[in-house]
């Protein structure tokens, strides 16, 4: 038993409370004067107002009772603290049951053995690593069209009676006498092509924090305590 005067009340608050059965009771939310006020559930809420003086030990961690689960329930299970008169009667009782249990357990003293039944508890942590998420960029290829006029000059021939007055006399000029080629000039517009690069869009990656339930599967051991002798048991039974 724990020396009330030693546990630091305002340290328990937010901690886990077990009972003498080590099941667990709930989440210690307050203490007044002669009670803690124990909270199991968020939803379907039950709320124990416990006196302080069945607290057994508190570890650090965790604040136990002496007084079961059912006895919470069945005791100490109320939406208000009871009146100092009631408190009053527990302790009484408690005194009294205390009493009952140290003169039982004076007289089989030395007949009675404790074996100490152990079990496994999970103690789930969470850890924070990194992992890396790539973006990348590929070249994509594809064929554009345009439709662009361009202009280019072309020669037609067009025969008809010379106009200038120097042809319509008697040339001094004889015909050609082979083949001869005029050149004349004739003008087009060509296309050029130029590949710019410009931006097209953005692309804004943003990080969210996503919060997902996992469930931990984990195999726990136990003991549990057996009696070879069937004819200790037939006494016990009567």
């Amino acid at each position: 038993m724990s020396d009330l005067k030693d546990i630091d009340w305002d340290g328990v608050i937010k901690k886990e409370a077990r009972g003498s059965d080590d099941e667990h009771l709930g989440e210690v939310l307050e203490t007044g004067h002669d009670y803690v006020l124990v909270q199991k559930g968020m939803i379907n809420k039950q709320k124990f107002y416990i006196p302080k003086n069945m607290v057994e030990s508190y570890d650090g961690s965790v604040l136990r009772f002496n007084i079961s689960k059912e006895e919470a329930k069945s005791r100490f299970m109320r939406d208000s603290p009871s009146t100092a008169n009631d408190y009053s009667s527990s302790y009484k009782n408690m005194d009294v049951t205390a009493e009952e249990e140290q003169d039982k357990s004076n007289v089989s003293q030395d007949t009675a053995v404790c074996v100490p039944v152990m079990e496994e508890r999970l103690n789930v942590s969470k850890e924070e690593s990194t992992e890396d998420a790539t973006v990348t960029k590929e070249p994509v290829t594809e064929t554009k069209t345009i439709e662009i006029p361009v202009t280019h000059e072309e020669i037609t021939i067009e025969k008809r009676p010379p106009r200038d007055r120097k042809y319509t006399s008697i040339s001094s000029e004889n015909p050609v006498e082979s083949k001869t080629e005029i050149k004349i000039p004739l003008k087009k517009e060509e296309v050029e092509v130029i590949k710019q690069p410009y931006v097209k869009e953005e692309v804004v990656v943003k990080k969210n924090p996503v919060t997902k339930t996992q469930q931990v599967t984990e195999q726990v051991r136990s003991e549990k305590v057996n009696i070879a002798d069937d004819k200790n048991i037939e006494e016990q039974e009567k």
